[in-house]
């Protein structure tokens, strides 16, 4: 349980993120991914990252229950994990690949929303459940996802969609078997890290930089209203009804 790194094949590294039962992940879980995935671009054998996941789903955002259980200090450590790991994947030295099963929620968001590229399973599914978990946030990356109208209406309604509509929207590289998941993601991973790694760095920096958006920036925007909305109440309030509901999709929904 946690999170993993291994080189399945020459120039890729495999980061692999494990907290049953959903992996929503906890405090340390966004700060050891952050790490895993910087420590993987900043080797220069390495060509390519892949991040995926353990269990039914990517990931479920962060861990609702760790919050209502220390409070404030957890929800300024989660902020502060998700913009660090958010960022990492962002600014790794060389391009990530995200392999996503099942559900994708919060910050699996801003995962692979900052992703360089995305490989989905059949039964992926993709949404911000924030505004039914007292947060608000990574509406950011979902825009880098969906047109900009779709955006606000899946964000505003708490709606998640389909992998095949994302790989229409040009977000989704392919759309596989779960089964065939990890492999595709590999495959699309070594034809990257076939190239010159110095080249692909260069590249990995210059995309980044034409970037018409600040994603840190920009994100860290939007956490400063999830801090007001604490501080109003409203936060705790609706945090409170978390696990009551019945519908099993918005169960799962921990997203920050």
């Amino acid at each position: 349980m946690g999170v993993s790194t291994s080189s399945p094949e020459k120039g890729t590294v495999l980061v692999m993120v494990d907290f049953p039962p959903v992996n929503a992940l906890p405090v340390r879980g966004w700060f050891e991914l952050a790490d895993a995935v910087r420590a993987a671009g900043r080797d220069p054998a390495v060509g390519c990252v892949v991040l995926a996941a353990e269990g039914r789903g990517f990931n479920a955002g962060v861990d609702i229950k760790e919050i209502q259980a220390a409070g404030q200090r957890a929800l300024i450590g989660a902020n502060q994990g998700c913009a660090e790991a958010f960022a990492a994947v962002y600014e790794c030295e060389v391009p990530v690949v995200a392999a996503v099963q099942g559900f994708c929620l919060g910050g699996g968001i801003g995962l692979v929303g900052n992703a360089d590229a995305i490989v989905a399973s059949e039964d992926a599914t993709f949404g911000l459940p924030e505004l039914d978990r007292g947060a608000l946030g990574a509406a950011t990356h979902l825009a880098r996802l969906v047109p900009q109208h779709l955006m606000r209406a899946l964000y505003y309604t708490s709606r998640t969609a389909t992998a095949a509509e994302l790989r229409a929207h040009g977000s989704v590289w392919r759309v596989v078997s779960r089964g065939e998941l990890r492999s595709a993601a590999l495959e699309l991973a070594a034809e990257i890290a076939a190239k010159d790694g110095r080249l692909i760095r260069l590249a990995k920096a210059a995309i980044n930089g034409i970037d018409p958006v600040d994603v840190r920036r920009s994100y860290r925007f939007e956490q400063g209203f999830t801090f007001e909305a604490n501080l109003s109440g409203v936060a705790d309030e609706i945090r409170g009804t978390f696990g009551r509901e019945g519908r099993e999709g918005r169960e799962v929904g921990a997203g920050e």
